[in-house]
C-alpha cells in the first residue's frame, strides 16, 4: 500500500561509545569532513527516541549525498551481541569511492578489514572496513 510520503535521504546514524574516537576515524582515515557537532537532551529528545532522561552528543559528517551522523548517548546501552552482517537488523553504511584498490593499500595498518577488494557478480567492487567501535563500513566502487 502506496502513501504520500515523499521521503529523501538525511542523515544514517550509528551510535558510538568515544565519539572522538569514532569521529578520527570517519575523519582522518575515510576522509569525511565534520560539518556540525552538537548535542540533545530535552523531554522532547528523550521521548522520541524512548529512552528516558537521554541525552546525546552528535557530529555530522559530510558523506556526499546525506549525512553521517556519530552519536553518543547518555545513559549508554548494551553493545549490540554480533555486528555480522547476516544477521537481521544489521546495518551498515556504504561509502562509494573513485578507486578501491588505491583506497584499500592506503587504510591505516591499524585498521580491520573483513577482506580486501572483491568484485561480486553484479560487478561492483566491494571491500568492508570495522571502525574503532565493530561497526562494518562497506566501502565500493561501482
Amino acid at each position: 500500500m502506496a502513501t504520500d510520503i515523499d521521503a529523501t535521504a538525511h542523515h544514517f546514524g550509528i551510535i558510538v561509545s568515544d565519539l572522538d574516537r569514532a569521529v578520527e576515524f570517519y575523519r582522518d582515515v575515510l576522509g569525511l569532513d565534520v560539518l556540525t557537532r552538537f548535542s540533545v537532551g530535552d523531554e522532547a529528545f528523550g521521548t522520541a527516541v524512548d529512552i528516558e532522561g537521554a541525552s546525546a552528543e552528535l557530529v555530522h559528517l559530510d558523506a556526499g549525498g546525506a549525512r553521517l551522523e556519530l552519536a553518543s548517548y547518555e545513559p549508554e546501552g548494551e553493545a549490540m551481541p554480533d555486528p555480522d552482517l547476516n544477521r537481521p537488523g544489521a546495518t551498515h553504511p556504504g561509502l562509494e569511492v573513485d578507486d578501491l584498490d588505491a583506497v584499500a593499500d592506503r587504510l591505516p595498518d591499524d585498521v580491520e578489514t573483513l577482506s580486501g577488494p572483491q568484485t561480486t557478480e553484479s560487478g561492483t567492487t566491494i571491500m568492508f572496513v570495522v571502525d574503532p567501535e565493530g561497526n562494518r563500513i562497506e566501502l565500493l566502487e561501482p
